[in-house]
């Protein structure tokens, strides 16, 4: 009890007790206990400063890699459907090749006819002829041989031509992949590049900063979620979803807790914007693959009205995408070393808002 007594006092937990025990300091150490405040105060503010910089170089280089892993899904999603018609102009091309050469057997054997006639003109055949019912069964005959050596002759022209124009077609197609090829494998090393810097920067700091770091980035998105809720904007904002969008919610809430890999469509992995997609494949709709083209190509809604299974654009160069589940929060794939998971719809800054079953609606109306 003894040692208990001292250790309290000691450490201030007794309050005045401790004080008795102890004489006033001196004006010298008074200052230099001051002094040593102001340097821990100092050493905190500086670490603090250091990590909000990390935090916000970490956060900018995973911001330009989701922005390059749009621009390599946009380019994957293009060499897929090059390739698609690469293999359809292909066919094409061959079944063109087969009947230009059906048809250059029917005017090699049109050619041999007319040699085995001798090659006598068929009006001074027809004029040579004794039989006058003959002579006009010849003449309809001869009519009929022309207009087929003319069907022949324009199908060979027009096959060849056709054959041409796939021809082109498809050097055209190969030059186009190439280019998405070669501009998908840049993303690629984009982000890889991005992403190691992001990791390099983190791996740097010791575990307890680690935390910290992860406790500031939890606190700016709450700032910003909450400044996003004290506008009233949940005021207006329904929170009921269409059949089809719980479905989509539905799916993409079961993902929670799965890792973000960039590119990835899942079943285990996802990025922002594959998460959605096969969201909304689960609730019946096909969407485009990236969020740039889902913010291009899909209907806009106001905030305001906006509803559960809405999909929430973010960011100037729309660049990521969550899922809106009602109640001001949305679901989505963060970042390379984060989880699927949920947080505030308002926790970056919003672009826009999209309805994937738009068409829904409007058939309802009808």
């Amino acid at each position: 009890m003894a040692c208990t007594a001292v250790v309290l006092c000691a450490t201030g937990l007794l309050g005045g007790t401790a004080t008795a025990a102890y004489a006033d300091p001196k004006p010298g150490e008074k200052r230099d206990a001051q002094q040593g405040a102001e340097r821990g105060r100092d050493s905190a503010e500086a670490s603090l400063k250091h990590l909000e910089d990390v935090r916000k170089k970490i956060d900018d280089l995973y911001r330009k890699a989701e922005k390059a892993t749009d621009a390599y899904n946009g380019a994957k999603e293009q060499v897929e459907l090059q390739q698609k018609e690469i293999v359809k102009l292909a066919r094409n091309i061959d079944r063109t090749q087969q009947r230009l050469a059906d048809l250059k057997r029917q005017a090699g054997a049109l050619a041999s006819a007319q040699y085995r006639g001798g090659g006598m003109p068929s009006e001074a055949k027809l004029m040579l002829g004794a039989d006058s019912g003959a002579f006009l069964d010849d003449a309809t005959l001869v009519r009929k041989a022309q207009q087929a050596a003319k069907g022949v002759i324009t199908q060979l022209s027009r096959t060849k031509g056709e054959l041409e124009g796939y021809s082109q077609a498809a050097t055209d197609r190969w030059e186009r992949l190439e280019a998405n090829r070669k501009k998908k494998e840049s993303a690629r090393r984009d982000i890889k590049k991005k992403i190691e810097a992001a990791k390099k920067l983190e791996s740097r700091l010791a575990a307890k900063e680690k935390d910290r770091l992860k406790k500031l980035e939890d606190e700016r998105a709450f700032l910003t979620q909450q400044k996003w809720l004290d506008s009233g904007v949940l005021e207006e904002i329904s929170n009921k979803a269409s059949r089809f969008g719980k479905r989509a919610i539905s799916f993409a809430t079961e993902q929670i807790g799965k890792d973000y890999v960039w590119g990835a469509e899942g079943p285990d992995t996802f990025d922002c914007s594959g998460l959605t997609l096969r969201a909304w494949q689960a609730g019946g709709t096909t969407i485009p693959r990236t969020s740039q083209e889902q913010w291009r190509q899909l209907h806009r809604v106001a905030i305001k009205d906006m509803r559960p299974g809405d999909l929430i654009i973010y960011f100037s160069d729309a660049s990521h995408v969550g899922m809106y589940i009602g109640d001001g929060a949305i679901v989505h794939a963060p970042r390379p070393g984060r989880q699927v998971t949920i947080t505030g719809a308002g926790s970056m800054p919003i672009l826009g808002v999209v309805r994937p079953d738009a068409e829904s609606d409007r058939g309802a109306d009808r």
